[in-house]
């Protein structure tokens, strides 16, 4: 399941509780219910795209784990415009919807959270299920660090590959993060940084590269 619409001028310029863990460094929590274990992994992903990749990363991380399912809500806290959820091979109904109706109500936003499961031996039922997985969200959100959504914006560079490692030590100063990464003739990436930055960050990426960087503004 998963949706996907265009974001209005009110939402893109909103503020709300977003996730301060990372993709890359997700916030992980377990539990352990009749020998089975779960393990929630949690991080920010501002859209469907980010949340799917997140999401084959955690499989990748735990290949050996029986399932790995997810859910997520790309927009603002409780907004279901987008959002998506897998059971991932257990019985319909009893992971991923009960996790996403955990995240909407968690007043949290840009967030997704996959549980892998190892199966411990014992089988819990369709009620226990349903309770173990919201159990296993519920307890990764109560540690959750929390950071404010910054007003931003997106846009798409390309650049020559010798400025490259160049504009990556520019990217903590501004703020900004790598959405896409293209390699094609040029570097191409998609990157999303605070609107009030836009214009200093254009700046130095012209100085960076002697005016040769293509720099252009995404739609959302």
């Amino acid at each position: 399941m998963n949706v996907g619409r265009k974001l209005s001028t009110d939402e893109s310029a909103a503020s709300y509780p977003i996730p301060a863990a990372s993709p890359q460094e997700a916030h992980r929590t377990e539990i352990f219910v009749r020998r089975s274990r779960f393990l929630a992994s949690c991080a920010r992903t501002p859209d469907a795209a980010s949340a799917r990749n997140f999401v084959e990363s955690v499989r990748r991380r735990c290949p050996d784990a029986t399932h790995n399912c997810w859910a997520y809500v790309a927009g603002p806290p409780g907004d279901t415009a987008r959002i998506g959820a897998s059971d991932d091979g257990e019985p319909r109904g009893t992971a991923g919807r009960p996790m996403l109706n955990v995240l909407l109500h968690s007043g949290t936003g840009e967030i997704c959270v996959v549980v892998s499961r190892w199966f411990g031996g014992v089988k819990l039922g369709t009620g226990g299920l349903v309770r173990a997985y919201q159990d296993a969200v519920r307890e990764n959100l109560a540690t959750l660090d929390l950071a404010e959504r910054v007003p931003s914006v997106r846009c798409a560079v390309s650049l020559g590959y010798a400025h490259l490692d160049g504009l990556r030590r520019l990217l903590p100063r501004f703020g900004v993060n790598i959405l896409v990464r293209e390699h094609l003739a040029e570097a191409g990436l998609h990157l999303e940084l605070p609107e009030a930055q836009r214009a200093a960050f254009e700046k130095a990426l012209a100085e960076l590269t002697n005016g040769t960087a293509a720099f252009r503004l995404l739609s959302e």
